[in-house]
């Protein structure tokens, strides 16, 4: 496939690192300097230029290309160069975008604006937030199939009672399937001998119910979705819809945005909300208002440095949990690592997102594990798939070590995958796979 990225920032650069491999790969950029290390870094052809000209699309080899994704730090310059390339070619146009209403004008026609996929860096990044908030020790949460299916990632702390169990005494559920085990920067798939070490992320696949059950196995003291008291720190637009999506699953959170244009903005909005005015680094106010009385607090201010020290001074006042918006991918590991339970980068949560459309095998969905570890893929089963009309036990023969088939669904039923089950085309089925196999099974399957 032949994929111009127009904006070599951090989206559009980690696109490219994940595509150079398997596509050919170009970057347009009016960088002159990011285009030129790109093009050492990786193997891409980068592009000096105004990617809505027709001349540096051409330039690029418009005429030629299978996608464009438009992927500037701009929502008006993504649009207009998925328009500008609908006028001189066919090409499939991916825009990411940071305003809603974009995204609600686009789903209300899906030919607005030109582009045929548009990914909202805002509310992907708070729908994020929100599924972790739901499940205790949860790091990472993703739906497949329609949400019939959950991919969940926990963490094990030492006082967990799954800390030191075997994979099959920990496997208690009808619906559930271990799949991987993240040790120590490795992925190991789960056998029903692997013990669970503490400190180990377990990732299971299954139904939410089941998944849900794992997590009250996991912290028996926190049950999901009972989280009380969630505070946000931060009116952004993230920390809008965080509240909104809340309030949309019955809660009742509590909003601390410091500018007070804003502050009565949100208040109108957001009923269910309380909207409080102050500085969140103010550690008075953090006491008076018993933040540290907070199941969760979601930390979505403007910067790096000001959501991790609003996440440090939450835990050390007693905060149960700390979830922080990112923005430098970078910087996640680096922050959970001084004190951070959970950082969310917008940017890797869009990424994420696009990369489903250029997966081999027609991936329906895509989730990154750990950014470049492994991958959950949801494939719809046709006449060529291994699995189609086979036993799994007997299609696991043929295929590569490090995948394993987590869920399927037929007809929006869940059936827990076993050795003797036999997928059928039309069938949905989500698979585990290591980075290193995850190009050679996609377009088996």
């Amino acid at each position: 496939m032949r994929v111009v990225i127009v904006g070599a920032g951090q989206v559009g650069s980690s696109i490219a690192a994940d595509l150079a491999d398997t596509h050919e790969v170009i970057v347009v950029d009016c960088d002159s300097e990011r285009t030129e290390e790109l093009n050492y870094s990786f193997d891409v052809l980068g592009v000096t230029g105004d990617g809505t000209s027709v001349a540096t699309l051409e330039e690029a080899g418009i005429e030629e290309t299978d996608m464009v994704i438009a992927s500037t730090d701009d929502d008006e310059t993504n649009i207009v160069v998925c328009s500008t390339v609908k006028a001189i070619s066919d090409a499939f146009t991916i825009a990411r975008v940071k305003n809603t209403e974009y995204l609600r004008t686009w789903e209300r026609s899906s030919r607005a604006f030109g582009v045929d996929f548009m990914v909202c860096t805002n509310l992907l990044a708070a729908e994020s937030i929100v599924r972790m908030i739901g499940l205790p020790a949860a790091r990472d949460v993703d739906p497949f199939a329609g949400g019939q299916v959950q991919m969940a990632e926990f963490e094990v702390d030492a006082d967990s009672p799954v800390a030191n169990q075997t994979v099959a005494e920990a496997d208690r559920f009808d619906s559930l399937t271990f799949v991987a085990i993240l040790r120590n920067g490795c992925v190991e798939i789960a056998r029903g001998e692997t013990v669970i070490d503490a400190d180990d992320r377990v990732i299971v696949i299954g139904s939410p119910e089941s998944v849900q059950q794992f997590a009250r196995s996991v912290e028996p003291d926190e049950s999901p979705g009972t989280a009380e008291e969630v505070v946000i720190v931060g009116g952004s637009e993230i920390g809008y819809h965080v509240a909104r999506l809340l309030e949309d699953r019955g809660f009742k959170p509590r909003l601390v945005e410091q500018d007070g244009e804003r502050a009565r903005s949100l208040a109108e909005r957001l009923p269910n909300t309380v909207v409080m005015e102050s500085d969140a680094t103010d550690i008075e106010f953090l006491e008076r208002e018993h933040v540290g009385d907070a199941d969760v607090i979601v930390s979505a201010l403007d910067s790096d440095e000001k959501n991790l020290l609003v996440s440090l001074l939450a835990a050390r006042m007693g905060v149960e949990r700390t979830i922080a918006i990112i923005d430098t991918s970078e910087y996640v590991d680096l922050f959970e690592t001084v004190g951070v339970d959970v950082g969310v980068s917008p940017r890797s949560v869009v990424a994420e997102e696009i990369s489903r459309f250029t997966r081999e095998g027609d991936a329906e969905n895509v989730a990154l594990i750990e950014s470049d570890k492994a991958e959950v893929l949801e494939i719809e089963v046709d006449d060529e798939s291994i699995l189609a009309g086979r036993p799994i036990q007997e299609s696991a023969r043929e295929l590569p070590n490090g995948v394993v088939i987590g869920a399927i669904t037929r007809e929006r039923e869940f059936i827990a995958p076993r050795g003797d089950t036999v997928p059928q085309v039309g069938d949905h089925v989500v698979v585990f796979a290591d980075i290193d196999v995850v190009d050679d099974v996609a377009p088996l399957l």
